[in-house]
């Protein structure tokens, strides 16, 4: 079978897009598929299939889309600038894929909604199309624009907030099938955006054991501190994550007890803001940014307690890896992280925002080192077993000869 993965993100990118499309191509090559990835330039303006020299320049698109979308003939395109340019966008990614040649595909899978949107624009009527959804991209942009009581909140950009709660329920219509890897995920786009519940299938992502083990025993340069506990968090130091809300939480458990150090994996927008944070509560030797590293299952594999505090996530890979490498998770009731983490058996789940459970979870871990130990155990038995790449590459394999069938592919 020839597969297209497509995704309207930069490719290569930070977060669980992108090792999920690799996990997925590889697995699929090994069961004899051809398999492509398509995305956006990470450091250039062009849309591309990874690991070829085949792009498309979106600046020798954009005088064919602007003479269909200019101020005349749709001048409400131009009332909101964040429309408007992911419009423009997304109308260049049908361009280019066109221009690659869709029909030597037999599937389509595209792992957003608007890159489910563009390619169903384009695809050729034989040609089969999946979709992924790993998050809600309403949810997250009505996040953004409500950040900090900003005046440019979704309530004041009416634009915005339609364009993309329209995106969620037109991408996902327009796919032969979605997939999402949580029920909370589905119920969300059926419940607040009308997608019917009988076009969405569940199927938990899968980790790719042999991969993760191989970088865990590669080991890290990190020392573990001889008189400390590890408290880990890996995430993008974005508002999403929460980050803010762990060092309320770590300030609090200080007043308790000092015999911890938390590592901050990863690097985003929010560093500076999050770092004098650290600083105005007086945490600069208890909390150490490391940024971006490509070490993490051995980060985790030195550390004893991992925390995510997310405001929103689906199913994030952070806590797959911990579970794998036998962490008891702490984290948020976000999203999907309930369906991950059982209370009291494999870690521990509290409120979004609630930093005063936040740190008496944390203290519970810190405290009793046979609670913490017989969680992570129990985290890598069911981690083992819930999250199986084989399993999950199956379940995309049906869903691919449905959509394919339906088309009169197959």
């Amino acid at each position: 079978m020839n597969i297209l993965l497509v995704t309207y993100w930069p490719i290569p990118h930070v977060g669980g897009v992108w090792p999920f499309m690799l996990q997925l191509k590889s697995r699929l090559e090994n069961w004899g598929h051809r398999v492509d990835i398509m995305g956006n330039g990470a450091d250039e303006p062009v849309y591309y299939l990874y690991g070829t020299d085949r792009k498309v320049a979106k600046e020798d698109l954009l005088h064919l889309i602007q003479a269909k979308l200019n101020r005349y003939n749709l001048p409400v395109l131009y009332r909101d600038e964040l429309v408007h340019r992911v419009e423009i966008d997304r109308y260049c990614m049908e361009l280019a894929a066109a221009s690659f040649g869709l029909a030597q595909y037999d599937v389509i899978h595209a792992q957003d909604v608007l890159a489910a949107i563009a390619l169903n624009r384009v695809r050729p009527a034989a040609t089969g199309l999946v979709t992924s959804i790993h998050g809600s991209l309403a949810r997250e942009i009505k996040i953004l624009l409500d950040e900090d009581g900003r005046r440019d909140s979704a309530l004041e950009r009416p634009l915005a907030h339609c364009y993309y709660r329209a995106l969620e329920y037109h991408g996902a219509m327009a796919a032969d099938k979605v997939v999402t890897s949580t029920h909370w995920l589905k119920n969300v786009l059926t419940q607040e955006y009308g997608v019917s519940p009988e076009h969405i299938e569940v199927s938990p992502y899968g980790l790719d054991l042999y991969s993760f083990h191989q970088k865990l025993a590669a080991g890290t340069s990190l020392l573990h501190p001889p008189d400390k506990k590890v408290i880990v968090c890996p995430a993008r130091l974005e508002s999403i994550k929460g980050i803010h809300f762990l060092i309320e939480a770590l300030a609090a458990l200080k007043q308790r007890r000092s015999d911890w150090v938390c590592w901050l994996i990863g690097d985003g927008d929010k560093r500076d803001e999050l770092v004098a944070q650290t600083r105005a509560a007086g945490l600069a030797e208890d909390i150490l940014f490391f940024g971006y590293r490509d070490d993490v299952p051995a980060v985790l594999q030195i550390s004893d307690i991992f925390v995510h505090p997310s405001v929103q996530d689906n199913q994030p890979f952070a806590v797959m890896e911990a579970q794998a490498a036998g962490k008891p998770a702490v984290v948020s009731s976000a999203g999907g992280l309930p369906e991950m983490v059982v209370h009291g058996e494999t870690g521990f789940v509290s409120a979004v925002g609630d930093t005063g459970t936040l740190a008496c979870h944390l203290e519970l871990l810190l405290e009793d080192d046979a609670l913490r130990l017989k969680m992570g155990e129990a985290a890598r038995l069911s981690g083992c077993e819930r999250w199986s790449l084989d399993r999950m590459t199956e379940h995309f394999m049906k869903a691919y000869l449905t959509a394919g069938r339906s088309r009169g592919r197959f």
